[in-house]
């Protein structure tokens, strides 16, 4: 049953429909992730929605009684009140019932209902536990707090209204890691309806039941998860290029024979030539796919090939340590993903690798020739008076990329921004859209180490995927700041990650690697030590042998034994299986003729990644006993 329903809606800014006659409802209880380009309306889409915008034409209907919550992009809250009291602000409504019924004015049945509907009498109790898990202060003032915890804040106070429908605007955004999974828990568990607009794609795997896509002012819906949507969305995209194509090679042929001249001028033929102006009409009127960004960065002249070494450093501001003998050495073309809760010290250890900070202890030394570009120190000069093109190239109309010479607007093109835009001042644009003009910027810069703080935010996830293998592609060093765990996995080749009092340790790889590697190491200091194999008492060492008291080998069982030998023949047998499930998945030709037997082949490879690990880590545990 719909709670929600929106009818034949229209909104347009200037000459730009974001909504065409747009419908759209939403279940009792389910989950949707809405998507789409920076720009398409996906926020005006979520305020229509929460009554807070009304479209130009079309009707919202509401089931009745029912409450909604609206999460936005930038929260507006009382900057002189303390984070408690802004959460209840959320529930003054609900705070007052229970006042009345306290003081037993008014129809006292009545009120208790009211208060039990809405779980009035726990609402205390759920007021500290929502500002608790999301690592609030409640006793910090709104207006001291970093834009991040702000939104943490609005958060709070619309996950304890406990609403039917709750509307978020990319709610990942400035959360660490614990915070994004605890979110999804607890949105996985929510009884009402959901609609989300995020750019994090684990996260859509985990909590949507249904994407919605805004695609050129329509609406597209895909049952199921991200991944599923993935599937769908390649197989239409394949079907539409057919038609299209058939479209335009018929178009193509009326083309040729109108041009004959005379014969186009016969009283028969005018069939013929209203039939081309139906096809020409319908050809300008197709919604065509919207381009690709594309992008190109300046590498540079090349850093040495050490970026830095770090050798027991640490540091510490007044009582509070940083950082606590940390080493690490950073090659050039490393990609190292930084990970920590907010607040633990990504920064001050990335200014003290970068040698922008002197180490209270240890040694640090920085390679030579390093070029270094900022993501977070652009985003706070942000002019948003200034015009794009202003932006991008003050006092210039062109721009030096590399060894390319390009004009402003030809670069703004390259970034899906028209040159009708380029005169625009950067407050009209969308925080998708702010974010794609940053990067514009960044890129514009030659640098051969690039530090990214959060570049994901508000970003579509076409322009996520672009900036991905641009990353992954770049000769120079990245350093990474980011919780979007797919991005991660997608472009570091290691992780640092905060594990607590100052402690940070590097592993290899993106977030999954990491959290395999540090269960494994938890699950073996948490084994019983009555589970441990007991130490064999050392053979006396022969004359001229290994010097005395060096352990002898523990002598394997038959069992064992005949587990070794077969372990290198498994371990082939899974390569080779992974190997043809991988070229038969190679061209994508699967995932658009059997799109099922595709995904079982994707989970079948990912089950043999585990099966070798383990294999491989048999054979060593056996062959080394």
């Amino acid at each position: 049953m719909a709670v929600l329903t929106l009818l034949n809606a229209q909104l347009a800014y200037g000459h730009v429909p974001l909504l065409d006659h747009t419908d759209f409802s939403l279940e009792s209880g389910e989950r949707v992730g809405l998507i789409g380009r920076n720009g398409a309306g996906k926020t005006s889409l979520l305020k229509i929605l929460a009554g807070l915008e009304r479209p130009d034409d079309g009707t919202l209907q509401f089931q009745q009684g029912l409450g909604v919550a609206y999460v936005a992009q930038e929260p507006a809250l009382d900057p002189g009140r303390t984070v408690a009291a802004e959460v209840r602000a959320g529930v003054a409504d609900v705070i007052a019932l229970v006042d009345q019924y306290s003081h037993g004015s008014g129809d006292l049945d009545r009120l208790q209902g009211q208060i039990e509907a809405k779980d009035g009498w726990n609402l205390e109790q759920r007021i500290r536990e929502t500002v608790h898990r999301l690592h609030l202060d409640p006793d910090a003032v709104i207006g001291t707090l970093s834009g991040g915890t702000k939104k943490r804040v609005a958060l709070a106070q619309a996950l304890v209204r406990r609403p039917d429908v709750l509307l978020l605007d990319e709610p990942t955004n400035h959360l660490d890691l614990d915070s994004i999974e605890w979110l999804e828990d607890l949105l996985i568990a929510f009884k009402g309806s959901l609609v989300t607009i995020t750019h994090d794609r684990v996260f859509l795997d985990r909590v949507a039941t249904r994407i919605v896509e805004l695609d050129r002012g329509k609406l597209r819906s895909y049952p199921g998860n991200f991944s599923q949507y993935q599937l769908q969305k390649e197989e239409q995209l394949a079907q539409e290029a057919v038609v299209a194509a058939k479209a335009d090679k018929l178009l193509a042929q009326e083309e040729v024979w109108i041009r004959k001249g005379v014969e186009a001028r016969r009283t028969r033929a005018q069939a013929r030539i209203g039939r081309l102006d139906q096809l020409r009409a319908r050809r300008a009127a197709r919604r065509e796919a919207l381009g690709s960004v594309r992008m190109d960065l300046a590498s540079g002249v090349p850093s040495g090939k050490i970026v830095a070494e770090l050798t027991d450093v640490s540091k510490s501001f007044g009582e509070k340590v940083v950082v606590r003998d940390f080493s690490a050495t950073i090659l050039r073309g490393d990609k190292v993903g930084l990970m920590g809760p907010n607040g633990a010290g990504k920064t001050t250890l990335l200014k003290l690798i970068l040698g922008e900070l002197q180490p209270d202890r240890g040694k640090v030394r920085q390679g030579a020739n390093l070029q270094v570009a900022y993501f977070d120190q652009m985003r706070e000069t942000l002019d948003l008076d200034a015009t794009l093109e202003d932006f991008i190239s003050p006092g210039s109309e062109w721009i030096e990329i590399g060894s390319q010479r390009k004009h402003v607007k030809s670069y703004l093109g390259d970034f899906l921004f028209s040159p009708a835009r380029s005169a625009s001042p950067v407050r009209s644009l969308s925080g998708g859209e702010r974010n794609r003009l940053l990067l514009a910027r960044l890129f514009a810069r030659p640098a051969n180490v690039l530090v990214l703080d959060e570049p994901t935010n508000d970003l579509d996830i076409d322009t996520l995927e672009l900036l991905e293998d641009l990353l992954q592609n770049y000769d120079g060093t990245v350093f990474l700041v980011s919780h979007d765990r797919a991005f991660l996995d997608n472009v570091v080749t290691s992780t640092i990650v905060f594990e607590g009092q100052g402690r940070w340790r590097e592993y290899e790889g993106g977030v999954q690697d990491w959290l395999t590697q540090s269960r494994r190491s938890q699950a073996l200091a948490a084994a019983p030590a009555a589970e441990a194999p007991r130490p064999v008492a050392p053979e006396p060492a022969p004359q001229g042998n290994k010097a005395a008291g060096t352990p002898a080998k523990r002598k394997l069982s038959y069992k064992e034994q005949r587990e070794l030998e077969g372990l290198p023949g498994l371990i082939e047998s899974l390569e080779e299986e992974q190997r043809d499930i991988n070229d038969a998945l190679a061209d994508g030709a699967m995932y658009r003729d059997d799109p099922e037997r595709a995904v079982q082949l994707a989970e079948r490879s990912a089950a043999i990644e585990d099966e070798l690990m383990a294999a491989l880590e048999r054979w060593e545990a056996l062959s080394s006993p």
